[in-house]
């Protein structure tokens, strides 16, 4: 197994399947996809050095002048003083295909320019990796991009690659703990707060010059000269998520339906009235926006029939909610005033939403919390039919489903960044619990937790007896 270069932080899981992959003997073909900015080409090249491979970075360009690149990549590979002249994709897979047949693994970054251009690619790979096939050759090749949307087409129904991979590598951004190591941050309300705004992407410290707030008195004046300071490039990165992220021609309706769900809007009918359109008119979109990973569609636990949409990516949360209200002035300078007006809207909007969604990520990557495997996490609303009161469970955790018993409640849990919590909290869960118990749950030995920021009510230790759970930031990163 090839050591993983120091260079690269963490990632040791997806490091380890590339190399086995580069390693294993007969034809290959490998997916990698994720989101930009989450170290993808970093990983990908530095495999190539350590083995010798081809790589080949697609930019946007016509159709002739990627063949044009691929020649001038190609020929420099193979030390031939004559750069070829393609006449077409076909020609350019063939002799790539010839190349690699001497052992060496292939690459191609950021197929999806390629593909676009070039909608055949697909098919001419599928042909000439089955020949590889049928002849027995030496033919590693790793497709990657970060169209989430085009990459999980390429493997999909009827998809002319579909069945011949033997890797589909998603690179996902750097978990809460992971992220406050990378950014070397130790005081967890901090670390908290600063995942809620860049999240897990590795790329955006280097995008503010590694500039790491102090302490928490600095975390006002670290998003001053940082994400608010139009001298950074993460100023616009949130703008461009969207455009690099997807084929979107009427880009203005998908930001708008960022955010509607920024400012709190998770529900279709209130999204609609937010941007202006009727809900029927807003499933492509959603599913545009979901596919390539931007928003995520949360099922209530509770309820089949209901979910919630919430923006999965922190920064650009962060930007619907406070900087594109006002942009014209932070690109004025007036980053001050700004964040002034609109601090209290990125503690409600961004970062209590962030806090509850870490809560949830808490109980699936803390290992032996409850004594049965959690099988699905979310939230969801719990209905008292006596008082019509809606309970809203910001962290449900419900053990797997079994044809021969009741659905077990693992755990109840509220989340709030910042409001302490205590007694009356604690007796909305167990409220929430017996509503569950009489609706035929099997919820009687449920785990009952609460999450906050801001500290708890003296005495709720005593209640140690039913299980109860107070997590707080050093909780989270305990």
């Amino acid at each position: 197994m090839r050591q993983k270069p120091p260079q690269i932080f963490d990632r040791d899981r997806e490091w380890q399947a590339l190399a086995r992959f580069a390693a294993a003997p007969g034809p290959q073909l490998g997916i990698v996809s994720g989101r930009r900015r989450q170290g993808k080409t970093f990983m990908l090249a530095g495999l190539m050095r350590q083995t010798g491979g081809f790589y080949f970075g697609a930019t946007e360009a016509t159709e002739a002048d990627a063949l044009r690149r691929f020649g001038e990549a190609l020929a420099r590979f193979s030390d031939d003083p004559v750069m070829p002249n393609f006449r077409d994709w076909g020609e350019a897979i063939t002799s790539m295909f010839q190349v690699a047949s001497k052992g060496s693994p292939m690459v191609i970054d950021e197929f999806p320019y390629l593909s676009r251009v070039s909608p055949e690619l697909p098919s001419l790979l599928q042909t000439e990796f089955d020949q590889a096939v049928y002849d027995n050759r030496s033919a590693s090749l790793l497709l990657c991009g970060s169209a989430m949307s085009v990459m999980g087409s390429l493997l999909s129904g009827n998809a002319p690659l579909r069945g011949r991979a033997t890797l589909e590598l998603v690179v996902q951004p750097f978990t809460y703990r992971t992220a406050a190591e990378f950014w070397g941050i130790s005081d967890a309300r901090l670390a908290v707060m600063v995942h809620a705004i860049v999240g897990g992407t590795p790329a955006y410290r280097r995008f503010v010059g590694g500039d790491v707030p102090h302490d928490e008195d600095d975390f006002d004046h670290w998003v001053k000269r940082t994400v608010l300071n139009p001298e950074t490039p993460l100023f616009r990165e949130a703008r461009y998520v969207l455009e690099e992220g997807t084929d979107v021609r009427d880009a203005a309706i998908y930001h708008s339906l960022l955010a509607a769900i920024a400012m709190g809007n998770h529900a279709r009918g209130g999204i609609a009235t937010y941007v202006g359109r009727k809900a029927s008119d807003l499933g492509h979109h959603l599913n545009v926006l979901e596919d390539c990973g931007l928003i995520r569609r949360e099922p209530d636990v509770f309820h089949a029939n209901r979910s919630r949409y919430v923006v999965a990516e922190p920064l650009v949360a962060f930007y619907q909610a406070v900087m594109r209200p006002e942009w014209g002035l932070l690109e004025s300078g007036f980053c001050d005033n700004v964040w002034e007006n609109n601090r209290q809207v990125f503690f409600a909007q961004v970062l209590g939403p962030h806090f509850e969604g870490m809560c949830r990520q808490f109980v699936t990557s803390t290992p032996g919390m409850f004594d049965d495997l959690p099988g699905e996490v979310g939230a969801g609303t719990v209905v008292d039919r006596t008082t019509h009161e809606q309970i809203q469970i910001d962290v449900a955790v419900l053990g797997p489903q079994r044809p021969d018993r009741r659905r077990r409640v693992l755990a109840l849990g509220e989340a709030k960044w910042g409001k302490r919590l205590g007694q009356r909290q604690l007796d909305r869960l167990r409220r929430a619990r017996d509503v569950l118990a009489a609706r035929g749950y099997d919820a009687e030995g449920a785990r009952l937790m609460l999450f906050s920021g801001k500290g708890f009510d003296e005495g709720l230790a005593a209640s140690s007896a039913e299980q109860l759970m107070t997590v707080g930031p050093d909780g989270l990163y305990g």
